[in-house]
């Protein structure tokens, strides 16, 4: 399992909006004779090129063992039901990670004993589960999993005053920060963040397949039309509350989409725009914006994980890494906990989510 979920990793950047999934064939003597990850979208699952790998090499599969780190599907999208291809190959035992949440796809399990085929899961589910958490994520609640990144110094400041940011952090956390984003089906800012640094937010320090979905909150849709978010490679996505005629012209003459989702008081309704993007087929959303949209995302509860890189160093009056509040009392701050705290390079890498 250990090996399949190696396997899956490699789908990352790949596969969305499809799971992350690894699969190893073992034949006579648990020797491995094939493995393979999930493809991109539209093409070969992973138990469908671990088999091939298997007929690439010459081996049998007849009587083989499937380990594979999802539970094998059942439905026929774009691609034949997994668990077919698994009978059809004459697998004996099937062992699996963890039920796929899908409500279409599940059932793969239940086809696979029907077929007279072993089936045992719970081994690695919990690291399967963390592999695909904004799959997980949108077919449980329709929307994606939404990871707030920031990198702030020691005394919380993600920005000066002036609004300068770059940088508050090294290289390699810099480039850490472009793997967070290659994960993410969509990487998300807010207008303000473009009128200061004109960010590129593409993926761009490590190797990616596929760029993610660049979405852009604008509730006026002030955006300029040359932001450099805006260009190719990859697709830009403009949420907007007031959409003006003649920059929606400009902005869909650069093939930008754009999205119309009214709230109160003018602004974007965040949570509409999050099921929006589960509509889209985005797992996982990377949020790198400014501290007002980081605070309209926490007071409305639709943060699931922060990620923070703490830099050793002080810039004392600056912007906060989210403006929210103020709050009557300690007990109403949002209440964390740490998932992990690592270092990297000079700096430190905090990943929480909310406690409960």
């Amino acid at each position: 399992m250990d090996l399949a979920l190696q396997l899956a990793r490699a789908s990352i950047g790949v596969s969305d909006p499809n799971p992350r999934v690894g699969c190893v064939l073992l034949g006579a003597g648990r020797r491995v004779i094939g493995r393979g990850h999930t493809q991109a979208a539209g093409s070969a699952h992973a138990e469908v090129m671990a088999l091939r790998d298997a007929a690439a090499q010459g081996e049998s599969t007849r009587g083989a063992i499937a380990v594979v780190t999802l539970e094998p599907c059942a439905h026929h999208g774009r691609t034949p039901p997994c668990c077919d291809a698994l009978v059809a190959a004459g697998i004996a035992r099937v062992v699996y990670a963890v039920e796929d949440p899908n409500p279409v796809g599940g059932g793969g399990a239940q086809r696979l004993r029907d077929a007279g085929i072993e089936v045992v899961s719970g081994a690695g589910a919990e690291a399967s589960r963390e592999l695909n958490i904004g799959f997980f994520s949108r077919m449980q609640r329709g929307r994606p999993w939404l990871r707030l990144k920031v990198a702030v110094s020691l005394d919380g400041r993600s920005a000066l005053a002036n609004g300068r940011s770059q940088w508050i952090t090294g290289p390699l956390a810099r480039a850490d920060g472009h793997a967070w984003r290659k994960r993410a089906g969509a990487v998300l800012t807010g207008v303000g963040t473009i009128s200061d640094d004109d960010p590129r937010l593409d993926v761009r320090l490590v190797d990616t397949a596929v760029q993610p979905l660049r979405v852009v909150v604008d509730s006026r849709l002030a955006i300029d039309p040359a932001a450099r978010i805006l260009d190719a490679p990859g697709e830009a996505l403009v949420y907007t509350a007031q959409p003006d005629p003649l920059r929606a012209a400009e902005l869909r003459a650069r093939h930008v989409a754009i999205e119309a989702v009214p709230g109160p008081n003018g602004k974007v309704d965040l949570a509409a725009m999050l099921d929006d993007l589960g509509g889209r087929g985005i797992n996982e959303l990377h949020v790198e914006a400014g501290h007002k949209l980081n605070g309209s995302f926490i007071r409305e509860g639709l943060v699931d994980e922060y990620l923070v890189y703490v830099a050793p160093k002080l810039l004392g009056l600056g912007r906060e890494l989210a403006t929210f509040g103020p709050l009557e009392s300690l007990t109403d701050g949002v209440q964390l906990r740490f998932v992990d705290v690592t270092p990297i390079g000079d700096d430190l890498r905090i990943l929480a989510r909310p406690a409960g």
